[in-house]
């Protein structure tokens, strides 16, 4: 998906783009590669583990631009404000956060059970499940990660919390799995975590709500013919994303029965459909045979001229 990515921003030489999750900067170094002396590459990440890697790597370049902080943020930085010609987010927990114990985003690995992509930011994982009602947890569960088992699980972890407080990644691991149906023999099923760490994750994060927010902040801050590349891992995230473009892309439906709406004036333009790792990059990266690509090109005040392709 790397290549696709690279693809779809349609790097210029002396163009400004915005990396809102730099991750360990694979994306990153990418751009850069393709950048000229009058480029500029501004990285964003609300990680602090990731801004360190940023500074090490790309702090002496001048070319680069880096802040802490989440990309609903770009329309506070000043940096990003004289318009951007790229913005690429790659959305969900990145491979660096997934492995470290320490940070409990894995049922795989024992450890506190944080979940924060900001570990100086709001509540962890532990804090939300020992105050949260039943019906809250039950309703994360469901709506963020389509748990059908949602209200015996929360039931569960309200009934433990009282005996013993649940600040393990291992302990909510096991406790979910306790209360799972088993698989049929011979069956290749998901670990029965899967979904409530996912759904966990997003709430504390506030993963989806940061989503939309950053969305409308890139759109902002495209000049006409900028691309907008996003990175999706699950069907909530690219429901959005794929809803966004659209939203900016089409006339919405009429209805005949209200009066004639103001002439819409498309804003976006869907750049190809949506695109998915292919089995070379899967051998390599198993994680990212979830992921999904979609593109759209900012369009300026004649959206027809942009329509071609043209800056």
């Amino acid at each position: 998906m790397y290549a696709q990515v690279m693809e779809g921003l349609r790097i210029l030489e002396d163009g400004i783009y915005l990396d809102g999750t730099f991750g360990r900067g694979g994306h990153a170094r990418g751009v850069l590669q393709r950048l000229g002396t009058g480029g500029r590459l501004l990285l964003m990440d609300k990680d602090p583990e990731a801004i360190a890697v940023a500074e090490h790597e790309f702090g002496a370049d001048p070319r680069v631009a880096i802040h802490r902080g989440s990309f609903t943020d770009l329309a506070h930085w000043s940096t990003a404000q004289h318009g951007l010609d790229g913005v690429l987010l790659d959305l969900g927990v990145s491979s660096p956060q997934l492995d470290v114990a320490g940070r409990g985003f894995s049922f795989g690995k024992d450890g506190p059970l944080d979940m924060r992509m900001d570990p100086d930011s709001g509540e962890s994982a532990a804090q939300w499940l020992a105050r949260a009602g039943e019906a809250e947890i039950a309703d994360v569960l469901w709506n963020y990660g389509e748990e059908r088992m949602s209200r015996r699980i929360a039931r569960t972890i309200v009934a433990r919390r009282a005996e013993q407080p649940i600040t393990r990644t291992a302990q909510l691991a096991e406790l979910v799995a306790s209360v799972m149906p088993r698989g049929k023999p011979g069956q290749k099923e998901i670990h029965p975590a899967t979904r409530s760490f996912q759904a966990i994750r997003i709430h504390v994060n506030r993963e989806l709500s940061d989503l939309e927010a950053g969305l409308d902040a890139a759109h902002a801050a495209l000049r006409p013919g900028g691309r907008l590349a996003v990175i999706s891992f699950h069907s909530l995230e690219d429901r959005i994303v794929k809803r966004f473009i659209a939203r900016h892309a089409k006339a919405p439906a009429g209805n005949r029965r209200l009066p004639a709406a103001e002439d819409f004036v498309p804003t976006l333009r869907a750049i190809g459909d949506a695109r998915k790792a292919d089995s070379t990059e899967l051998a390599g990266n198993p994680r990212a045979r979830s992921a999904v690509l979609r593109v759209a090109e900012k369009l300026g005040e004649n959206p027809a001229a942009c329509a071609g392709g043209t800056r």
